[in-house]
This record gives structure tokens, C-alpha cells and sequence, in this order.
């Protein structure tokens, strides 16, 4: 029996170790594309990671074109206490936080770092004053990003309100080949563009492009889980989960539709 049970520890332990080094190796990635950013944010208890994806979209876009902004996700969250609409746990898609800045507006963020603060009524940029909207529309203009999505249920290069919680103010979002989307998209980091992406459990933005040392390809993501993890805060998501888990893919309209 203490045989049994001894050599019963060390398979488990082998398994153990082959496991560990297996996440190792996997780990080993060579960046091919790292787009500039602002800082690794946090969203806490919060369930609105979709917010910090899509400003995050929103800030490396403005990054790209020479500009910075460094947006507050707690004013956004702060503003859904105002929205009728908005579920108790505070969740949404990208495409939702374009409409919810469009209609109350967005600041930056050292005016706003915590939902424990008072919203600002104005904000301020190279010396000039804004309303909330003044300012939301300045970085981004109400039709700037397509929402974009890939199933089999509905024709392609049709537009579909997808039937989930999240999309709570039944937005529409442009149904596409996944392949198509998977090309779109890697182009478009390429070219050091914004991009939000979903799955039905969590958002993050595209940042960059890697691959690891057997060749697999992957999108290299901000997320919003704080920059004490590995790697800085980044996560790496594999070509083959985006396109088996992929819900949703926000970017610039002028981006996507560009040949």
C-alpha cells in the first residue's frame, strides 16, 4: 500500500512538472507588432471591462494619429447609475460604451481616477474648457467604430442585433466571415489601429502581434486587470480562440471597410 500509494505521488508529480513546463514554453513569445498605449489599468470588482477595452481601442487610436488621451472609465461607469436601461452588474459591448459617451459625455482620467469621486461638470485639454459630450465627441465621433461580429445563424454582410445580455440597447453589429474578421483585424493592429475585442465573458483591447517559439500566431492584448501579472498586464490570445471564441471585434468604420 505505501508503495502504491509512493509511486501513485510520483506520477502525479511527473504529470505535475510536464505540466509546469509546458506552460513555460507557451509562454516564450516573440512580439512581431507592439502598438503604444496608455498605462495597464484596473477594473477591480467591476464587472466593466468593456469599458476599459474600448477606451483603451479609443487611446491607442488617438496614439496612432500623434494625439493622447488617457480616458476615465469610472466617469463612464459613474454615468450608468443615470441609465435607465443599464443592468444591476454593470455589463455591456464596446459598441455600448460609443453610444453611453455620446450621450453623457467622457473625461479624462486624472480628473476621474476612481467611481468613488465626483463627476466633473467640465474637462479640460491644451487649455480649453468642454462639456462632457463636448470633449466625448472631440475623440470620437458617433459613427467612427463598426461593431462586428461572425456567425453562422445569419448571413454574412448583413447587420444583426445579437441576442445577448450585454447588448442591452440592441445595437447592430455587421455580420462577417470569421476569416474575414481574423484578417481585418490583424490588419489593422498592423497598421497601429484601435481594437476592441469580446468574448461572452470578457473584453480586452488589441495591441500587438506575437508568436511563440512553434510558430502559433496570436494578438497581444490589454487587459484591465492591473499591471502586476505576467507580462506587465498584457495577455496573449491565440488565432485559433479568436476564432472559436470571439463574439465581437469593435474598430475604426474607415479601417475595417478600406481595401
Amino acid at each position: 500500500m505505501i508503495r502504491l500509494k509512493r509511486s501513485l505521488l510520483i506520477s502525479l508529480l511527473s504529470i505535475l512538472i510536464l505540466y509546469s513546463c509546458g506552460r513555460e514554453q507557451q509562454l516564450r513569445y516573440t512580439t512581431e507588432v507592439m502598438n503604444r498605449m496608455t498605462p495597464v489599468k484596473n477594473q477591480g470588482e467591476s464587472q466593466t471591462c468593456w469599458i476599459y477595452a474600448m477606451l483603451a481601442a479609443i487611446e491607442t487610436e488617438h496614439i496612432m494619429r500623434g494625439d493622447s488621451v488617457n480616458l476615465s472609465a469610472a466617469y463612464v461607469e459613474k454615468m450608468l447609475e443615470q441609465e435607465p436601461e443599464a443592468p444591476e452588474n454593470r455589463r455591456g459591448m464596446g459598441i455600448t460604451l460609443i453610444e453611453m459617451i455620446q450621450k453623457y459625455g467622457v473625461t479624462g482620467y486624472d480628473a476621474m481616477p476612481s467611481v468613488d469621486m465626483p463627476p466633473p461638470r467640465w474637462t479640460f485639454l491644451y487649455g480649453m474648457q468642454y462639456t462632457m459630450q463636448e470633449f466625448a465627441r472631440s475623440v470620437c465621433a458617433p459613427d467612427e467604430y463598426v461593431a462586428l461580429t461572425s456567425t453562422q445563424r445569419h448571413p454574412y454582410g448583413e447587420e444583426v442585433v445579437l441576442d445577448v445580455p450585454d447588448n442591452w440597447t440592441h445595437a447592430r453589429f455587421l455580420n462577417v466571415h470569421i476569416d474575414t474578421l481574423l484578417r481585418r483585424t490583424e490588419r489593422a493592429v498592423r497598421e497601429g489601429h484601435g481594437v476592441c475585442w469580446e468574448s461572452k465573458n470578457h473584453a480586452m483591447s488589441i495591441v500587438g502581434l506575437a508568436h511563440d517559439e512553434k510558430g502559433e500566431r496570436y494578438f497581444v492584448m490589454k487587459n484591465s486587470w492591473g499591471a502586476d501579472r505576467p507580462h506587465g498586464g498584457l495577455d496573449y490570445l491565440s488565432f485559433d480562440r479568436f476564432r472559436r471564441s470571439t463574439l465581437s471585434v469593435c474598430m475604426p468604420r474607415e479601417t475595417f471597410f478600406s481595401e
